[in-house]
């Protein structure tokens, strides 16, 4: 009996050994990425990671948000976080401050601005003009919020802070309550704070910002240094992106919506759908994470009509597209 006992144990463990041969677990390369915020507006991003993109392309992400644009850049140069989403605006303030190192854009995710005009009415005929003589609350002076804002407002021969008044001084995580408070004529808010408003009666909106601009909104920048040394990774990222791109695009809102829900448990299925296409409808997304040199042309003109000792930035010395063209032969091949 015992030998009995003693041979099945033998086999158990031999058949244990052998289905473990050839069959390892996978390896994961460790990436810091680190957001401006967490917000609906990067729905391509979550799609790539709940779809599992980066874990397909073999990465593993640890992810910081820093809330704020400024700060993303500055846990990117402190060597905090090896890729950052953020405003490209940001990259082109570290150039200006003569650092030779500059982080560099690989990947373009938003191709417009993902914020929103809400007004205390419903005013479904409403056009730029009828915010003369009254009030904005805005973003804050010299951030990419405002400087579009303005630059929208001016081409519809509206002169900030002349014809309009435009409140600056609020933190853009406050707006949004301090419009339901009774503050301002209009606020300017990205999603889900846009559409929490409408759903409480407290605000509706009467114009995206998108169509008004197409400017580069949001991109993926690092180092120079982790560019040069990490080649591979930073070219399985952008992989992971740019399918991320292409199922939103080739996906319905609703079927996008159920996707980043784990990423959002806080709204339901219907509110994310409506914010999803709200973007769609405005083209807010890339449908590929090349960061055109027209594109970036108005960028740079937004900033420094915003803030003239703004210098130009050669567009060839800031962004490298090279991955994003890898990153499209790959998927389509």
């Amino acid at each position: 009996m015992k030998r009995f006992l003693l041979s099945v144990l033998i086999l158990i463990l031999a058949l244990i050994t052998f289905s473990g041969c050839g069959s390892s677990p996978q390896e994961y390369t460790h990436v810091r990425l680190n957001k401006t915020v967490h917000s609906v507006f990067y729905v391509p991003h979550y799609v790539a990671y709940e779809k599992g993109f980066f874990a397909e392309e073999g990465l593993e992400l640890s992810i910081d948000v820093a809330q704020g644009s400024d700060r993303s850049m500055t846990a990117l140069i402190s060597g905090n976080a090896d890729i950052a989403l953020l405003g490209p605006e940001t990259g082109i303030y570290v150039y200006n401050q003569g650092k030779e190192d500059f982080p560099v854009v690989f990947a373009q995710l938003t191709r417009r601005p993902g914020n929103f005009l809400v007004s205390r009415t419903n005013d479904t005929d409403f056009t730029w003009q009828d915010v003369v003589g009254r009030t904005i609350i805005g973003g804050r002076n010299y951030g990419m919020p405002q400087m579009v804002l303005e630059y929208i407002l001016r081409n519809h021969g509206i002169i900030p802070h002349v014809d309009v008044e435009i409140i600056t001084n609020l933190d853009f995580t406050t707006t949004a309550g301090a419009f339901a408070a009774g503050e301002g004529d209009y606020t300017v808010e990205f999603e889900p704070a846009a559409t929490e408003l409408e759903n409480n009666d407290r605000g509706f909106v009467v114009a995206p910002l998108g169509p008004e601009a197409q400017v580069p909104y949001t991109v993926y920048m690092t180092t120079p240094q982790y560019l040069e040394e990490n080649p591979e990774i930073v070219q399985k990222f952008t992989n992971a992106v740019y399918r991320g791109m292409q199922w939103v695009m080739n996906n319905t809102a609703e079927a996008a919506a159920e996707v980043i829900q784990p990423q959002f448990p806080e709204f339901s299925i219907e509110d994310l759908t409506k914010i999803i296409d709200r973007y769609k409808s405005v083209e807010t997304w890339n449908t590929e994470p090349i960061l055109t040199e027209e594109d970036y042309s108005l960028l740079l003109y937004i900033l420094q009509d915003g803030d003239p000792d703004i210098n130009y930035v050669p567009f060839n010395e800031l962004v490298n597209n090279d991955f994003a063209v890898v990153a499209i032969q790959n998927v389509i091949n």
